[in-house]
């Protein structure tokens, strides 16, 4: 990624966060939304982290304790108790400003800005000694944003809210993208001399650009080159297309890391994935949460990973769920098989159709092909399990553990009643219900002895 410009020294940075975001009709301020896997603030703050290595400062109000919490070391903090306006938040922070000359302010809903376009920002303010310089896109239905009015010359005159625009100004479709770089001296010294003489009755900080045009300073815009660069979460429906942007960054990344998908639209995959080189990703595929996913593997269509750690040349089939599992290399699952917390599978491993496995540690080689519930169990090396086994680990109170070790074999439709121990290399019969422990080499088998009835169905008839 390009490193910016702007040292520590010269810049300093404010996000402003204290909104409710009341468009989101949500308990939770609107900051802390996850896209992608992550509060939505967290993208901002790491594009803060990119281009300075002091901690931004961070104006909060709304819900700050939750806000607080959330983001941790990573920003120092001011508070806005009332929300009066961007001019007045940021009048918030300016006491812990560290004497920079330069003041790069963000939103803390607006996380899909590309370092790129900030170095932009930078140069421009930097090369063109402004006082101010913003960041402005064109949309085609600007909607509630800021307009910006460009005098006969094409420099930026003034910036009009939405709700403050004339019929004439809501035509224009250049607007604020609510990004800004001030020198640090003008800020200050203009900021307590903004007015609420608007439609909201508040602080804009927008209206120091007229400020400082009349005082004869020099105002800049950079056009940000894809609009969606400065797209606020102000709804949910915003909160889905900057989901979808992500997720769609992140595939294009892995894609140009050599794994291929099939469909790439129809994956849902948070930032916080890795996948290796040469993997297959099918569609309809979702993968959450801290999942990393080595080289050569084969996820088809259907699968959803949270929080799953997959090995190299690992094949999934079809609609397999996992959560909290681990899965070593060359080990094959599904289809439709569900892996629940705790699991964890050795190399080689066949879990099959509809297997269910919970606190299950399976050794290398070992197999539960169908039909089977294996929960708080651990597994051997190359044992085998039957179709329809059921380890028994709930007594109505407590959780008890199955252990069946390395070459065991389990017949079809066993219930091993837990806690038992199935001993090295020995044999279940089909059909069978464990309740003692099986010594190593030995066969265990609790059938009910075979009859056969002659003749049973023609005397039945003729009743």
């Amino acid at each position: 990624m390009t490193a910016l410009k702007a040292s520590p020294e010269n810049l300093d940075v404010i996000i402003m966060a204290a909104g409710q975001g009341t468009r989101m009709k949500s308990a939770t301020i609107k900051i802390l939304h996850a896209a992608a896997g992550r509060p939505i603030i967290d993208y901002v703050l790491d594009l803060a982290a990119e281009i300075c290595m002091r901690p931004p400062i961070m104006v909060v109000g709304y819900q700050r304790e939750a806000v607080q919490q959330a983001v941790g070391g990573r920003a120092r903090f001011a508070v806005q108790e009332e929300q009066k306006g961007t001019g007045h938040a940021v009048l918030q922070a300016v006491h812990l400003l560290d004497g920079a000359r330069h003041v790069l302010i963000l939103s803390g809903d607006v996380p899909l800005t590309r370092p790129e376009t900030l170095q932009r920002l930078l140069d421009e303010h930097e090369q063109s000694q402004n006082a101010l310089t913003l960041l402005t896109m064109k949309l085609d239905d600007p909607a509630m944003y800021g307009r910006i009015v460009r005098d006969s010359g094409g420099a930026v005159a003034r910036i009009v809210e939405a709700k403050d625009a004339s019929e004439d100004e809501k035509r224009i479709n250049e607007v604020n993208a609510g990004i800004y770089v001030f020198d640090g001296r003008y800020l200050l010294d203009n900021l307590r001399g903004l007015s609420t003489n608007n439609a909201q009755g508040e602080y804009y900080l927008t209206d120091l650009l007229g400020v400082l045009r009349s005082a004869g300073k020099r105002v800049g815009a950079v056009v940000a080159s894809d609009p969606i660069e400065a797209l606020g979460v102000n709804s949910r429906a915003d909160l889905a297309s900057v989901e979808g942007e992500i997720q769609r960054r992140v595939v294009a990344a892995l894609m140009s890391d050599g794994v291929t998908f099939r469909n790439p639209a129809t994956v849902v995959i948070d930032s916080t994935v890795t996948i290796g080189n040469d993997t297959v990703v099918y569609p309809f595929v979702t993968i959450e949460g801290k999942t990393t996913i080595g080289s050569r593997c084969v996820i088809e269509p259907g699968v959803h990973l949270v929080d799953v750690q997959v090995g190299d040349d690992v094949h999934l089939k079809t609609g397999t769920v996992a959560e909290d599992a681990v899965i070593a290399n060359e080990a094959t699952v599904g289809p439709y098989a569900h892996l629940r917390p705790g699991s964890r599978l050795g190399r080689h491993v066949k879990v099959g159709n509809f297997v269910e496995t919970k606190k299950a540690v399976f050794g290398d080689g070992a197999k539960a092909s169908h039909l089977s519930y294996i929960g708080d169990a651990e597994v051997g090396a190359d044992a085998n399990i039957g179709a329809g086994t059921i380890t028994c680990n709930y007594d109505g109170v407590n959780k008890h553990k199955t252990v069946i070790e390395d070459g065991a074999f389990i017949g079809s439709d066993t219930q091993l009643v837990a806690p038992v121990r199935v001993g090295k290399g020995a044999y279940v019969g089909a059909g069978s219900t464990i309740t003692k422990d099986v010594p190593p080499g030995a066969l265990a088998l609790s059938r009910t002895p075979q009859r056969i009835i002659k003749d049973w169905v023609a005397r039945r008839k003729r009743k």
